[in-house]
């Protein structure tokens, strides 16, 4: 029995190591079941912790060392500086995702005018975290978040709701459920892991995070086909379309983009860690 939450930590950290976790998620769910922030358990770090404390922080942690995402575990991920809840109906929000948002702010100061009421959809919006950051981010926009699943809409909602973020949620496939409107900013990021690729996954992704999230066919392709074929009739001008995409896609979907708009200026951006990440389509004319 460990005496101290220091200790506890130390022991859980090597117990994950060992079972090929990392080991920096003991300090999370120690976090989490002493509600404390980060700073406030480093100077707890060697204070008592009780019996029932450590059992409950234990649980987790053998709980995680199977294979179960700790976000999942614990409820919440953090994404753009606001708490969500996720569970195994969404998606865990990525930290490269992030690095959506920031962009979409500079694209949206720069092309439109600042009075203007950006009329945005966010397509398979699972937890709902791109459609609630853009909203927080810039409160005059009127957000539109669709998704296939009404269980991640559930978890959306609930989200904005506790966020106090204003969506209008949609259930159905895609574009369908917006296709009668024009959009000033479209963002999606969908399902485009290829079936190919599922080996290449960790455990942790393949057993339990939702697989219709997850994959496409068309090596994952398709859904931004889809997409691409549709949303020429749904944009105002000047407007923009941003999707997150597989390292790998930037070439193909740039291509269907620059198709469908033949005088936009369709770029594939890098995250910070350099790998393809996004491709922006800017519809001028």
């Amino acid at each position: 029995m460990c005496k101290t939450n220091y200790e506890a930590i130390t022991r859980a950290s090597s117990f994950l190591e060992e079972n090929n976790r990392e080991k920096e998620v003991a300090r999370y769910l120690l976090q989490h079941v002493l509600k404390k922030n980060y700073s406030e358990l480093m100077m707890a770090m060697y204070e008592e912790i009780s019996q029932d404390t450590f059992r409950t922080f234990w649980a987790y942690v053998e709980e995680h060392a199977t294979g179960r995402p700790f976000q999942y575990i614990i409820g919440q991920e953090t994404f753009y500086g606001r708490d969500f809840l996720v569970n195994e109906n969404v998606l865990i929000p990525r930290p490269e995702t992030e690095e959506l948002i920031e962009d979409v702010k500079k694209r949206a100061l720069k092309l439109f005018d600042a009075n203007k009421t950006l009329q945005v959809a966010d397509i398979g919006t699972g937890s709902g975290a791109i459609a609630i950051s853009i909203k927080k981010e810039i409160p005059s926009t009127i957000v539109t978040a669709t998704d296939i699943s009404i269980e991640a809409l559930q978890v959306a909602k609930e989200n904005a709701q506790r966020l106090d973020a204003e969506i209008q949620f949609i259930q159905g496939d895609l574009l369908a459920p917006i296709a009668n409107q024009k959009w000033d900013i479209i963002l999606s990021n969908p399902p485009y892991i290829g079936q190919h690729e599922a080996e290449s996954l960790s455990d942790t992704v393949i057993e339990y995070e939702p697989h219709l999230a997850l994959f496409a066919d068309e090596d994952g392709l398709q859904l931004y086909r889809k997409m691409a074929e549709k949303l020429p009739t749904m944009m105002n001008i000047p407007s923009f379309i941003g999707f997150e995409i597989g390292y790998e896609q930037g070439p193909a979907v740039q291509k269907m983009l620059q198709h469908a708009f033949p005088n936009a200026v369709v770029e594939v951006v890098k995250d910070i860690n350099k790998k393809n990440r996004f491709v922006f389509c800017t519809i001028n004319e």
